[in-house]
């Protein structure tokens, strides 16, 4: 007899994070499709339920549901879980199941958690992830300690713990979905418990892992006066010099627009005490880079705002975090190269270090690629929104598939009005955010590793501008 040859298919790293998210996402919507997740009185669509599914994995927070009034304690839960998942991702939680198991974290496993933080070596990875557990659950628990000093009065120690709960984990991970009501944190604009505590949240959680521990480290040699400051803070990885830098530029220069443009604004800034609008401006700016919370009305916001949004929208969190977005240091890679060209500079440098070539290579292609997934689902959606009598301008558009591919979940008020061939659009557009445009494009490449041409061809230049 001839013996049976099975080929054995070797998925890569952005497959299996690709396909992971889909599966997890389709397993949700199964779940919130069960009666038993609907509030009382409640019937819900599969597309909404595998919308609900979709914006909880990857962490978005626009709703077609509310997540408050449609949802029972199970499905609130389900989505809780969701969320949970879709922070730490899809390699981090396969690596908790087997390590739950008892089973040995295989080589082959230990390289997709290398390839998926972007490491260089195999060394540590096991306690790196049991790390970024250990930190999520910590920052998560305090948070809800936080939230509970201001919900647990307001509600009840059940219902306030639960919305503490949900709110810490949500915040964290960057999701914006709430089980307080309708309104998000608009009934708490004057407070600063609350603006605060969801500020810190969102701003640890999309900083970065890797930032996290090197921060740590500095707090490390400062405690064992290892290093004066100034060596310590010299001591810290480019990436996380880059990342805290533009961090604050965003969210403090984002602030700082959004207060002059709409101090003046009934609608938003313009009834609340001068100190009320910097927190909620400062709020807005935070909020922008992918949390999803609001305490002011989106759709309410002068168009020079929500263009300045879209923006801080688009370029989102830092690398290895629960953010969305091209990332502060693509970003800012980019910016350093312009900087560099009009200095006469061949070489990109910053805190005296040269960015490499490959670097800025994929920084072009990764913001290429969000820009196409933006403009492409904007030109989508605006097709099938056409004549549409309510809501569906080209800004209100162009806000809702920013909000989506950068995984933020602000909205102008079209999410809830959208027809289903709209939902799918932004489905697929919040799948493509969260995984990521160059994990996807890698995903459907046959070959998984770059080969060499083999020869060398001249070079032509061509006009450029």
């Amino acid at each position: 007899m001839r013996k049976m040859h099975v080929s054995k298919t070797k998925f890569k790293t952005a497959q299996i994070i690709a396909l992971g998210f889909a599966a997890i996402i389709l397993l949700g919507a199964l779940l919130l499709s069960l009666p038993i997740a609907w509030a009382p009185g409640h019937q819900i669509k599969f597309i909404d339920a595998l919308f609900t599914s979709t914006t909880s994995i990857c962490v978005t927070g626009l709703v077609t549901q509310s997540t408050y009034g449609a949802w029972s304690g199970f499905g609130h839960l389900v989505i809780l879980f969701l969320i949970q998942l879709g922070g730490f991702g899809v390699i981090t939680c396969g690596t908790l199941v087997v390590l739950a198991m008892g089973k040995r974290v295989s080589i082959r496993n230990r390289r997709l958690i290398q390839e998926s933080y972007n490491l260089d070596t195999l060394k540590g990875l096991i306690a790196l992830v049991r790390k970024i557990v250990t930190g999520t659950l910590l920052v998560e628990g305090v948070g809800m300690i936080f939230y509970s000093f201001q919900f647990v009065p307001e509600y009840g120690l059940r219902r306030g713990l639960e919305i503490s709960l949900f709110n810490a984990v949500s915040a964290f991970c960057n999701a914006g979905m709430d089980i307080i009501g309708d309104n998000s944190l608009a009934d708490y604009a004057g407070n600063p418990l609350v603006n605060f505590t969801t500020i810190a949240l969102i701003v640890l959680g999309g900083i970065g892992y890797l930032v996290w521990w090197d921060l740590i480290k500095l707090m490390k040699r400062l405690l064992r006066r290892e290093m004066g400051f100034r060596q310590s803070v010299r001591a810290l990885e480019l990436n996380t010099k880059i990342a805290l830098t533009a961090t604050g530029i965003l969210i403090f220069g984002g602030a700082v627009l959004i207060l002059a443009l709409e101090h003046r604004n009934p609608g938003t800034l313009g009834n609340m005490p001068f100190w009320e609008k910097c927190m909620a401006a400062l709020f807005q700016s935070v909020t922008c880079r992918t949390a999803g919370f609001f305490t002011i009305p989106q759709e309410n916001l002068h168009e020079a705002s929500a263009m300045i949004c879209m923006i801080l929208m688009f370029i989102g969190g830092s690398p290895l975090g629960t953010a969305g977005g091209v990332k502060t240091t693509t970003v800012a890679a980019l910016l350093l190269t312009g900087s560099s060209f009009f200095k006469g500079k061949e070489d990109t440098e910053v805190f005296n270090r040269r960015i490499p070539e490959t670097n800025i290579r994929t920084a072009w292609v990764v913001v290429m690629l969000g820009l196409g997934v933006v403009l492409t689902s904007t030109v989508a959606l605006a097709i099938v929104t056409e004549g549409m009598a309510e809501g569906a301008y080209l800004i209100n558009i162009l806000y809702e598939v920013t909000s989506a591919g950068a995984t933020v979940g602000l909205t102008r008020g079209l999410t809830p009005i959208l027809p289903a061939a709209g939902k799918l659009i932004i489905i697929l557009t919040m799948y493509i955010g969260r995984i990521g445009p160059t994990t996807l494009a890698t995903a459907l490449t046959i070959h998984g590793e770059k080969k060499p041409s083999g020869m060398h061809l001249p070079d032509q230049k061509i006009f450029i501008g």
